[in-house]
């Protein structure tokens, strides 16, 4: 667990060294729980975005796009039920006085029963050798049996409470299972207590005059709220999907894990309106098909796990989460959820304005069922960043920290690198630089030994590096130099643009889980 703790803090000391990641308001000491995101990781971000935009909305012919308002009127988030029940359960540990989130102390504490899992793993790994069979080994090894046995009897407590509200409960549990606070060691826990997570503010002209209104905590009821007016101007007939991406806030109290729980964040969302009864198998589509995306940027199928949910929200009749391996273990990525008819009802009710669909196939007008998808862009970024980081051995005895971003992904396509700063090189490479710019996102960089420049874009995650020489001026030929493989070949610089746009432009990612 150590070792993971150390990779993870090396990632973040990473993020910030090379412009990825940055503390929000670092000069006055920083500000917890947000944070701002450097020159390359505004490309990574808006990259993922594009990926996602891309797959969602234009492969889709029956989904559209919109951005609705950070501030909406009051009485969407009581037809919601953010007003009244969102809240988290939390409790204080007397000698500390710090507050932590009483169902992640349970999360946190089933993640050390998974990680001794994993070590029994490990060990008989190297114990069976060939013969090993890790699901086999899982599902007869007593030992293993015991520890998930203990495991699903935690989440089933854990998950009732949840259901029930259950704050007495969730202390019970803690005590029961000895669970310390991280700093002062002891379990002196006060009463659970629940506390509401949204983002309160006034507007209005003066303060007297002004009124209540709240930071929206989720994107979804900005397509809800809109559903009328997209159907009319689209005229698009069931079942048809309305994509987002926008920022969301909540008022954390323990935010953690740097970018992986923030109070500003943003979604990446669609809500898919469909006919009552037909929900099941939208879920099952919509499942399907966002695992797909995943495992398309090639970051390792074993790094992803699908997690139905057994406890539903009372909205839903189905949900599962695409749970992804962070440096910090398995963790929710995206949620898809079947939603039924309940917010399209609950804004239908509270508004008084018919939240209805006529269906000419059937000639019959109701209330449409909805499978929503929903990711978190700052935790797939976080996926990315965490996967990519690599530290490697040389042949040569040297060592290498390369960030092998998924290419299409990347915040630098390529770079363009004088040999020497005379004869003509800059010139050249600026040139070359001119005739890429518009399709890619390249650099030129000119400071420092050739070797050196060539791990400083390593650590960028930039796939290419394009050497100009003496050769070049000649001849037309530059050295082309693969980030992940580090061979080096010469090629015309006419052939710049076909070979890069083989591995970098989305259409090739795009088409390899569409087909």
């Amino acid at each position: 667990m150590a070792n993971y703790e150390d990779i993870f803090k090396k990632i973040i000391s990473h993020a910030k060294e090379y412009g990825y990641v940055f503390q929000s308001s670092e000069v006055y000491d920083g500000l917890a729980a947000a944070y701002d995101y450097g020159p390359f990781g505004v490309e990574l971000k808006n990259n993922i975005k594009n990926y996602w935009w891309k797959s969602m909305v234009n492969m889709h012919k029956n989904i559209v796009g919109l951005d609705s308002a950070i501030f909406m009127h009051p009485t969407t988030w009581k037809a919601s039920g953010h007003t009244d029940a969102f809240n988290d359960p939390l409790i204080d540990n007397k000698d500390s006085k710090k507050r932590y989130r009483a169902d992640v102390l349970i999360e946190d504490y089933i993640t050390k029963i998974e990680a001794k899992i994993d070590k029994d793993c490990v060990k008989a790994a190297k114990r069976y050798g060939d013969n090993y069979n890790r699901n086999e080994f899982i599902s007869t090894n007593f030992r293993v049996l015991e520890r998930v046995k203990k495991i699903d009897a935690i989440k089933a407590k854990m998950n009732k409470f949840l259901s029930n509200n259950d704050l007495v409960g969730f202390k019970s549990l803690i005590e029961e299972l000895e669970i310390k606070c991280p700093i002062s060691g002891t379990n002196n826990w006060t009463d659970v207590r629940q506390f509401n997570l949204m983002f309160k503010t006034k507007i209005g002209a003066t303060e007297d005059s002004s009124s209540d209104i709240y930071l929206r905590p989720e994107t979804a009821q900005g397509i809800f709220v809109n559903f009328l007016n997209v159907q009319k101007t689209t005229r698009l007939k069931i079942p048809f999907g309305v994509a987002q991406i926008g920022k969301a806030f909540r008022n954390e109290i323990v935010a953690r894990q740097f970018i992986f729980r923030m109070r500003e964040f943003e979604q990446m969302e669609m809500q898919f309106f469909v006919r009552p009864g037909e929900e099941m198998r939208w879920f099952k589509y919509w499942k399907d098909f966002r695992l797909k995306w995943h495992q398309a940027l090639n970051m390792g199928e074993n790094k992803y796990r699908l997690h139905d949910h057994e406890t539903l929200a009372h909205y839903a009749n189905a949900a599962a989460d695409i749970e992804f391996n962070f440096p910090f273990g398995f963790k929710e990525l995206e949620g898809v959820h079947s939603r039924t008819d309940f917010d399209l009802k609950s804004h239908q009710k509270f508004s008084g304005k018919k939240m209805q669909y006529f269906d000419s196939e059937i000639n019959e007008s109701y209330v449409p069922y909805v499978i929503e998808t929903s990711i978190g862009l700052d935790r797939m970024f976080l996926a990315v960043l965490s996967h990519s980081f690599v530290e490697e051995e040389l042949e040569s005895g040297e060592s290498r920290v390369v960030l092998k971003i998924p290419p299409p992904l990347a915040p630098l396509k390529a770079a363009v690198l004088p040999l020497t700063k005379k004869d003509g090189m800059p010139e050249k490479a600026k040139q070359i630089i001119q005739s890429l710019q518009l399709d890619f996102n390249c650099q030129y960089e000119e400071k420092d030994s050739i070797g050196k420049r060539y791990r400083r874009q390593d650590a960028i995650g930039t796939p290419f590096c394009i050497t100009v020489d003496h050769q070049t001026l000649n001849d037309n030929t530059v050295t082309l130099r693969d980030r992940d493989s580090m061979t080096q070949e010469r090629v015309a610089e006419d052939k710049l643009y076909s070979i890069i746009s083989k591995k970098v432009n989305l259409k090739y990612l795009l088409n390899s889980f569409l087909q």
